[in-house]
């Protein structure tokens, strides 16, 4: 499974039209209700919800609901959820254990924020200007690092990207990228909705 996180921006002239691919590595989603290991995307029209269920491994899967309608972005091969109505997504990707053991991090989570920085900074040839690595909801910690140019697109001349990590199990992390979600108020809304509702299933409760 290959997802990209997606951004836009000028470095030096260069136009940056997407990070590297972020590639799970080998074992993939094993689970025969997965469509070529992407997550299911139920949307019910009654409570007006979206769950979205993930298989891991063997015994392992994750869920969470999104508020309103949201689908399976059908272009491409990475797991990207698009809302309905709106220009919303939220990129969705598995990292192993097994991919991040060469990084000298205390704790998985940080692994990871260490390996989404790297491939950032190799992609735009700069370090990151701000980096931060906190606690979010339930259990997350919410990546994010700025990179600030006079080229930039954007008033502010900065570009963020963030990523919300979130160990499943001692082998496995998921990332979720949500972008394009409106305000600040309305973005937290939703990271909160997602994160304090993502659960983690194992052995027979594992089902899609």
């Amino acid at each position: 499974m290959t997802i990209t996180m997606r951004f836009a921006g000028l470095f030096a002239g260069a136009v940056v039209l997407a990070a590297p691919a972020l590639v799970q590595a080998s074992g993939g989603l094993p689970a025969p209700e997965a469509r070529n290991g992407r997550p299911l995307v139920r949307f019910d029209p009654a409570s007006r919800e979206t769950r979205v269920t993930g298989h891991v491994a063997s015994g392992l899967c994750f869920s969470f609901r999104l508020p309103q309608e949201w689908r399976l972005d059908a272009d491409g091969s990475e797991n990207r959820l698009k809302a309905a109505a709106s220009d919303a997504g939220i990129d969705v990707n598995l990292r192993s254990a097994a991919a991040l053991r060469h990084l000298p991090q205390r704790d998985l989570a940080s692994r990871d924020a260490a390996f989404l920085q790297r491939d950032y900074e190799d992609l735009l040839g700069r370090p990151a200007q701000s980096v931060s690595l906190a606690s979010s909801h339930a259990g997350a910690v919410r990546w994010s690092a700025t990179w600030i140019d006079a080229n930039l697109p954007a008033p502010s001349r900065a570009m963020t990207v963030e990523a919300f990590i979130i160990p499943l199990s001692k082998e496995w992390v998921l990332e979720l990228s949500p972008e394009n979600t409106g305000t600040p108020e309305a973005h937290n809304a939703l990271v909160r909705h997602l994160l304090t509702g993502l659960t983690v299933h194992g052995g027979a409760d594992c089902r899609g």
